[in-house]
């Protein structure tokens, strides 16, 4: 265990050194924060009424999810790690005496982490200080502010784990970009990335929701914004729990299955 946190901290202060691209990133979520936000509320001023979250819930979903953007979006992969199942360098990886999967996991944990916490607190902090509706609106109690972030620990984890299946199948095929397009698509439209899920049609939505996109982000902000009843949390956290079970099992089995197949060639 020793090892896997130590490659946790070297990536983790690795990642809290590129402040100039932070704080780009920082004023391009601001921009498409404000976009998203001013673009529902045309809506919303047409017809509040036949919309199932209120305003403010939806500004403050919509500003978590720039915050903690680097927690679920999975086009943030590590591009060196399937660079290095591409040409071959995986190797050297194999050669540790160390899980590859694990050691993964845990820098992929660590990068996406040290991004968050470079971008998180200038967006909420200027969220909270902007006019209702448009501003982030606090939790609705205790309760719900820790059991948002329990949810968005565990969103994390699902999307690492998700991630890792990209890597892993990149053992078993020629070029990684169909994978990853499909995957990254997927993500971004079942997760609630572009479209809150409680916005689409009732049977649509019970079966997004019994999928692991939604265990990413759409737990943890609608827990925050106070769209969830609580038999609805509960779902959502056995379910988080469930899929990243499913994902790690799956990813680690194939893992070893691809370590026990590989074949490099070249001197």
């Amino acid at each position: 265990m020793k090892k896997y946190i130590a490659f946790f901290r070297l990536r983790f202060v690795m990642g809290l050194q590129y402040r100039a691209a932070a704080l780009a990133g920082v004023f391009t979520q601001f921009f498409w924060g404000f976009m998203e936000i001013m673009t529902f509320r045309a809506f919303y001023q047409a017809d509040a009424a036949a919309f199932p979250m209120s305003f403010p819930a939806v500004a403050s979903y919509i500003w978590l999810q720039q915050a903690f953007l680097a927690f679920f979006v999975a086009w943030m992969m590590e591009n060196d790690i399937i660079e290095s199942i591409v040409n071959g360098n995986v190797v050297y990886e194999l050669c540790r005496p160390v899980s590859i999967y694990n050691m993964w996991f845990s820098r992929s944990i660590a990068t996406r982490l040290s991004r968050a916490v470079l971008r998180c607190f200038p967006i909420l902090i200027v969220a909270a200080f902007l006019p209702r509706p448009y501003g982030i609106q606090a939790p609705a109690d205790v309760f719900h502010s820790l059991l948002f972030l329990v949810t968005l620990l565990l969103g994390l984890a699902v999307t690492v784990s998700f991630c890792m299946l990209v890597y892993v199948i990149s053992f078993f095929t020629i070029s990684a970009e169909g994978v990853r397009i499909v995957f990254v698509s997927s993500v971004e439209f079942f997760s609630g990335a572009i479209i809150p899920l409680p916005f689409f049609p009732e049977k649509i939505q019970m079966v997004m929701e019994l999928l692991p996109f939604a265990s990413m982000q759409n737990a943890a902000l609608r827990i925050y914004s106070g769209s969830m009843t609580a038999p609805q949390m509960k779902k959502a956290v056995i379910l988080q729990l469930f899929w990243l079970i499913v994902l790690i099992w799956t990813g680690r089995r194939l893992c070893a299955r691809a370590e026990k197949r590989i074949i490099v060639q070249g001197g």
